[in-house]
Formats: C-alpha cells, sequence, structure tokens
C-alpha cells in the first residue's frame, strides 16, 4: 500500500502532529525511558508551541504520513543543514508497525534529498531502541558515533548518530 506525505503547515496539523506524538511516545517509549522523562520531552519537544516554533523559526519540515485509505499512521520531522537532512522523528502508530511505512517514509526522504542534492541522512536514534536501529541498519544507515546530551531537568538523550549516504540520481 503506498502512503501519501502532506508537509504540516496548519494550526490543526500541528495538533495532530502533537496529538500522535503523545499517543505514539508514551506507548513506544516506556520501556526505554522513564514516563516522567517522556512527559518532559513532548513538552519541551513535541507540544504545540514547540512544533510551532521549530517550523516557523528553526528550519523544520513536519510530515504527517497517511495510508491509502486516509489514515493519519504517523509523522515525521527533517530539517535540511550543511548539505544533508537531519532526520528529527520518524513515528509510525502502533496498529501500523511492520507494514513497511517506514521504509517507505525513508524511500520518500531519499528522493527529497536527491531533489535538493543533499548528500546523506543523519538522525540520533536512543541507544535501547534496537527496533529502530535494527531498521535503520537494514536501511542501509551506519553508526557514527554516540552521543549523550543534556535535555535538563535532570534528563540526558544517550544516543547512536548514524548516517546514510544517498546515491545521485
Amino acid at each position: 500500500m503506498s502512503l501519501m506525505f502532506s508537509r504540516v503547515h496548519t494550526a490543526e496539523e500541528t495538533a495532530e502532529v502533537a496529538q500522535l506524538a503523545a499517543e505514539i511516545w508514551s506507548e513506544y517509549y516506556i520501556t526505554i525511558i522513564t514516563a516522567g522523562q517522556i512527559e518532559y520531552m513532548l513538552g519541551k519537544y513535541q507540544s504545540v508551541p514547540a512544533i510551532t516554533q521549530q517550523i516557523h523559526e528553526q528550519g523544520y519540515e513536519y510530515y504527517l504520513i497517511h495510508s491509502g485509505e486516509g489514515s493519519t499512521v504517523g509523522y515525521m520531522s527533517a530539517r535540511q543543514e550543511e548539505g544533508k537532512l537531519f532526520l528529527s522523528k520518524l513515528y509510525i502508530g502502533k496498529e501500523y508497525r511492520g507494514r513497511s511505512y517506514a521504509s517507505q517514509a525513508l524511500v520518500f526522504l531519499e528522493k527529497l534529498c536527491q531533489e535538493r542534492n543533499l548528500t546523506h541522512i543523519w538522525l540520533t536514534v536512543n541507544r535501547d531502541n534496537e527496533s529502530s536501529i535494527a531498521v535503520y541498519t537494514r536501511k542501509g544507515f551506519r553508526t557514527l558515533r554516540e552521543q549523550v546530551a543534556d535535555i535538563g531537568n535532570g534528563f540526558v538523550m544517550d544516543d547512536y548518530i548514524m548516517e546514510k549516504e544517498i546515491p545521485v540520481p
């Protein structure tokens, strides 16, 4: 089934992303980080004001991911920087996982890179997020290094930085 990717522009779409983030993060990350850290990070990075600021002031592009039937199955966000694409977020709802939607989203991003002459996609992924690391590795990403970032309130993000070279068409 082919997906549709719609760029987030309106307040309603931003609110939909924030709602998806709250649902997906609370369900997915509870086995990796604490509920307190999830709540803190949602407020700091995935609330309506935070997403709005990222789009309007920090150069992020958010996309809602829709199935062929029109259901919203997830979202992603990325930012172009220094000739590369930083994949900040890629989340698929629990009931839609395992259907190759993340793979289709990565193909979409690779085409975006080729259209913009960007050479790589890079991302950060929690070091304990084994299923996502496995997906990214299968899709050609390689681990460059580890990174621990203090995000405030006594929390850190303990991540791998992964990158994939994008072939020139």
